[in-house]
């Protein structure tokens, strides 16, 4: 299966914290990935970056991802670079270090390379100082965890070429990230310039004794960390505003600039005592997780955030949710049909995804419509399987489904891993009759049911008619296939039956 990116081939020098999050990135999106990181514990640290990415996008979505791309590391930078179509430099934030490595790139790499620093701060016209082919630098500053959040800070030098950029931007976009232009090239870009102000003022209030490391945390993530997360500042404000909007706010507000409240002038002191004292709080706040322990939760909480988001606004997305719900259109796009075998003896295993954690209830277990979307998700798979795929849909017909009935026997947990199977039951030129059961956990014990009706459609006519010979002629192969399967004893219950059957005896 392709890549979704318009590139196959990517190289990263430096496997860190950053680093790593660009090789899962890169190697989700099914793009092959040479590494060169001449830390000797470099390949343990991307194998567990890349254990935590997948665990996050299996959590994430369960839209059909491309086949994982090839993970090789490499002996040397320029064996690295050699093929790539983009080549990202995390190494160290030091001017003379990444100098050196980037002119080690340029001199190595493929001229039509795209070169990406992540540096957090430094000027990517003062990285381009000496390169032959200054033009393909950019910076393109992620944030962690990059195979998470999606933003990236796209920031050309004096010399770097417009094309450069809409390249970048490109790529970025095929693998469900955000790349934001920034105008003007600035120390620290956008990103960092508002961070080092909050942690500027945080430091002090943890000098002055104002509070401590997990209030100041608490602050912000139980407040406008919140409000942040999906309309960032100005929005936000403009509601504070009232009817009024962005103007009040500022007339009344605006004053408010010319208070002392804010030390961001002055630099805080990093001496030995402060930093003991906040690596005290912050030892005590930790309460023994961790680092990927915390990197876990983290994650799982983000995935929780952006599906909330995707859900925003009646299912049409808002923010990282729009982006990752475009995102999954275009992996839906891709995938086609699954590639079943199929087996007279068995129903077919056309799903397979995990329990995320926004689909929890308040007992911690999966929700109700959760097993539903499950189920849909599995007509979703067969119809595409037969030909009714987004092409199909998108030119006017479909199948709808016009009855359900589900029966809930277990219950599935956080993480776990889901299995649902399909049996027709039934079909003709207007019908489909379909049974599922969804199986969880490594054991694969039956923890639902779901029977449906589907009638196939002209969506634009909005009534019910025929299936086109080229659909029915693998609708109809299918379910020869499934003709010898025993019926199954829950197809065609009523709620309450087994109640009732129960009572009888």
């Amino acid at each position: 299966m392709p890549a979704l990116a318009p590139i196959s081939r990517a190289a990263c020098i430096g496997g860190g914290v950053i680093g790593g999050g660009w090789i899962a990135r890169f190697l989700l999106a099914g793009i092959d990935v040479k590494v060169f990181d001449p830390h000797p514990e470099a390949q343990r640290i991307v194998a567990e970056v890349l254990a935590n990415a997948e665990r996050a996008y299996g959590l994430l979505t369960g839209a059909p991802l491309p086949k994982r791309g090839t993970l090789t590391f490499c002996a040397s930078l320029a064996e690295a670079v050699a093929g790539a179509e983009w080549v990202q430099e995390s190494v160290p934030e030091r001017l003379d270090l990444k100098r050196r490595v980037l002119a080690e790139i340029d001199a190595a790499a493929p001229a039509a390379a795209l070169i990406g620093s992540s540096t957090s701060g430094l000027k990517p016209s003062e990285l381009q100082a000496g390169l032959s082919h200054p033009g393909r630098l950019f910076v393109a500053h992620p944030y962690n965890p990059v195979y998470l959040l999606p933003l990236v800070e796209i920031v050309g030098g004096v010399e770097t070429a417009p094309e450069t950029i809409e390249r970048a931007k490109a790529v970025l976009d095929a693998i469900g990230m955000k790349g934001v232009v920034i105008a003007r090239e600035i120390e620290a870009f956008v990103g960092d310039r508002l961070l080092e102000a909050l942690w500027r003022e945080a430091l002090w209030l943890i000098k002055d004794d104002i509070c401590d490391v997990e209030t100041l945390d608490d602050v912000i993530r139980y407040s406008f960390g919140l409000r942040w997360a999906q309309m960032g500042l100005f929005q936000t404000y403009r509601i504070a505003g009232g009817e009024a909007g962005m103007r009040h706010f500022l007339a009344q507000f605006g004053p408010c600039l010319q208070w002392p409240w804010t030390k961001l002038t002055d630099v805080v002191d990093l001496d030995e005592a402060l930093v003991e004292k906040i690596g005290a709080q912050s030892d005590a706040q930790a309460g023994g997780l961790s680092i990927r322990e915390l990197e876990r939760i983290r994650d799982e909480n983000l995935v929780g955030i952006v599906q909330a988001l995707k859900a925003s606004r009646g299912g049409e997305g808002w923010g990282a949710g729009q982006l990752l719900k475009d995102f999954e259109q275009r992996l839906w796009a891709q995938a086609g049909a699954p590639p079943v075998s199929i087996d007279r003896a068995a129903p077919l295993e056309l799903l397979e995804t995990r329990v995320s954690p926004a689909w929890l209830d308040y007992n911690g277990h999966m929700t109700e419509f959760r097993y539903l979307h499950v189920f849909g998700d599995t007509t979703d798979a067969f119809l595409r399987l037969i030909g009714v795929d987004l092409a199909y849909v998108e030119g006017g017909h479909s199948y709808y489904t016009v009855e359900t009935h589900l029966r809930h026997l277990d219950e599935a947990k956080l993480g776990e891993a889901l299995l649902c199977t399909t049996q027709i039951l039934s079909t003709d030129e207007k019908r489909l009759h379909l049974f599922h059961r969804l199986f969880a956990g490594p054991e694969r014990r039956e923890v639902a049911t779901g029977e449906h009706m589907l009638l196939h459609v002209d969506s634009k006519a909005g009534r019910a008619c025929p299936a086109p010979a080229s659909i029915l002629a693998k609708l109809d192969a299918l379910a020869a296939a499934h003709a010898g399967l025993p019926r199954p004893v829950e197809a065609g219950r009523a709620v309450g039956a087994k109640a009732r059957a129960a009572a009888a005896e």
